[in-house]
């Protein structure tokens, strides 16, 4: 068996799907992945249309997987029309990966305000500068306004502006998935059930 090739069974798994993403994440993390909380998040428009993007896990606890952006963003605009959305973890030299999904709304200013601060300086600056999404005038005239303000807040806090922001995804439905080299990968499903969460094992 190659160093992808793990195993999975259904008494190995903790009946808690958040512990079980935090044991593999704890994993990837202690085996030297680099950018183990990065991710894909998937939404879509109110007309259904669908859209992805990499994002960078901030948290994850009992309440769900938390993660920022602009409130003016794509993404941002897409959650206003339809609350559901769904992550994407990829560790590939562990042969695994991890889909979340549910409802993601959201978090207090308090928990936006320190995921803001624990960003560097420059990226906070950059935050600031940019309406992400909207269409750029040029590439000159952007890293201008970024200037401008690098000079403006020499030696200030920069703190977080109004249109920015973090979300929570509170996870109905997971899957763990392992590779197998003859694709026959096993895969686990969780999802809902009263207070607790129903296991399925699914075909490759």
């Amino acid at each position: 068996m190659n160093e992808r090739e793990r195993e999975l069974r259904r008494e190995e798994l903790l009946d808690d799907p958040v512990a079980q993403f935090v044991r593999w994440y704890g994993e990837a993390r202690g085996e030297g992945l680099p950018l183990p909380e990065a991710c894909a998040l998937a939404t879509a428009s109110a007309d259904g249309s669908p859209s992805a993007r990499m994002v960078l896990m901030k948290d994850v606890d009992e309440r769900g997987f938390t993660f920022a952006t602009s409130y003016t963003s794509r993404k941002a605009q897409e959650l206003a029309e339809n609350s559901r959305g769904a992550l994407l973890f990829y560790w590939h030299p562990l042969g695994r990966q991890v889909r979340v999904e549910g409802d993601v709304a959201r978090v207090s200013p308090e928990v936006s305000d320190a995921i803001f601060l624990a960003r560097p300086r420059a990226s906070r600056i950059s935050a600031l500068a940019s309406r992400q999404s909207a269409p750029a005038a040029s590439r000159e005239e952007l890293e201008a306004r970024v200037r401008k303000l690098t000079a403006l807040l020499d030696g200030e806090e920069v703190g977080r502006p109004e249109f920015w922001g973090g979300y929570r995804l509170a996870p109905d439905a997971f899957e763990f998935w392992q590779h197998r080299e003859n694709r026959l990968h096993i895969r686990f499903a969780y999802r809902r059930s009263g207070e607790g969460w129903t296991i399925d094992e699914l075909q490759p």
